[in-house]
């Protein structure tokens, strides 16, 4: 039933928002000589359907061994197919931060695996080995930079061991959706660290091709057998011609060229948006990534006080009169209650136009 769908941003029922603020793509794409890679595909062959070529060159581009390379239609896809992974090897527990991609708890669901959230948006050592056997690994999710609140997780090291699961393992992923994306700060596991969990990467954002899809993983140190039964719960092809030439050509200079200047210019229009929230009276909370978000923004009109003090600004009156007005403006948000932060947005940075049109159409409310 497409009313079962989950909550994502980006293009709706009324199309594509002029700006959209709901999406986390990079605003400075399309990445040209990513976009000129794909429109130049042959979409008129199947490609090579053990992707030879491609695990080299991402494998060559990271560092690692090409055994060590698993390809996916997309980040959701292997979300969903590491999940039945972990399953068929007995983990029962999935452990998922507070606030996150939705899709890790649907892939849980989906197989029937009690869903956990961390304690305090951090995991510990203490915290993994609560209330669970020593012989009950669990699958553990984080993602740097998080979403919805583009912050770095904290306690990541705690779980950052071999790959499992085998007694008292964890099998840890760390989506590295937002990674090439990090304008400020550190990651939080140092390369060591990373060597022993999943790495799952999505280009698409970075580049500002969301509409390609394709990903690849980075299975951890000594885990190649693993990375062969993912493959065999793979459909032949996973990546068509289109999403294998965007991920060859993320591996290109040209593209990692074209990156740091735009995370250049993404800073600087960051900072422009934030101090336009703050001017709209909105709290902006911390973020290290191309997103924010922000609460406090029925403070300056008038609230549905009722609803707000019975925690459900999402759904008030109010707030979905706001969201409706801003949409008709041409103006998309992502309203984070699906992340289970009622009344909060999350707000991908834009260029200074798009900023204006949301000053624009805050005013004429």
């Amino acid at each position: 039933m497409l009313d079962a769908l989950p909550v994502h941003g980006g293009t709706d029922a009324q199309g594509a928002a002029r700006y959209d603020f709901s999406t986390n793509s990079n605003a400075c794409g399309p990445c040209p000589h990513a976009l000129a890679a794909v429109q130049q595909a042959d979409a008129s062959r199947y490609p090579d359907p053990a992707y030879t070529a491609l695990r080299q060159r991402l494998a060559a581009f990271h560092g690692v061994a090409p055994a060590r390379i698993a390809l996916a239609a997309s980040a959701s896809e292997f979300i969903f197919r590491i999940t039945a992974w972990a399953a068929r090897q007995g983990v029962h527990q999935v452990l998922l931060p507070p606030h996150a991609y939705g899709d890790y708890r649907q892939a849980a669901q989906a197989w029937g695996l009690e869903v956990r959230l961390q304690p305090a948006d951090s995991v510990t050592s203490a915290a993994l080995a609560d209330g669970v056997a020593p012989a009950a690994p669990r699958l553990l999710w984080a993602c740097d930079p998080a979403s919805p609140l583009g912050h770095a997780p904290q306690g990541l090291s705690a779980w950052a061991g071999p790959c499992g699961p085998a007694p008292g393992q964890a099998v840890g992923v760390l989506d590295c959706a937002y990674a090439p994306l990090r304008l400020s700060g550190q990651p939080a596991l140092t390369s060591a660290e990373r060597e022993c969990v999943w790495q799952l990467f999505s280009p698409n954002k970075a580049l500002g091709l969301t509409g390609v899809r394709g990903a690849y993983a980075i299975a951890p140190v000594g885990a190649e057998a693993a990375v062969q039964a993912l493959q065999a719960l793979c459909p032949s092809w996973p990546l068509g011609a289109h999403g294998a030439a965007m991920l060859h050509a993320w591996c290109d200079d040209a593209s990692q060229h074209w990156m740091a200047s735009a995370l250049h210019t993404l800073r600087a229009w960051k900072a422009e948006q934030i101090a336009l929230c703050q001017q709209l009276g909105w709290t902006v909370l911390p973020s290290v990534a191309n997103f924010l978000c922000v609460r406090d923004v029925l403070a300056p009109v008038a609230r549905d006080l009722a609803c707000a003090e019975a925690g459900t600004e999402a759904s008030s009156p109010a707030w979905s009169a706001l969201l409706t007005h801003l949409r008709a403006q041409g103006i998309k948000v992502r309203d984070c209650a699906s992340f289970g932060l009622p009344g909060h947005w999350r707000l991908g940075v834009l260029a200074p136009q798009a900023q204006a049109a949301l000053r624009r159409a805050w005013h004429c409310r």
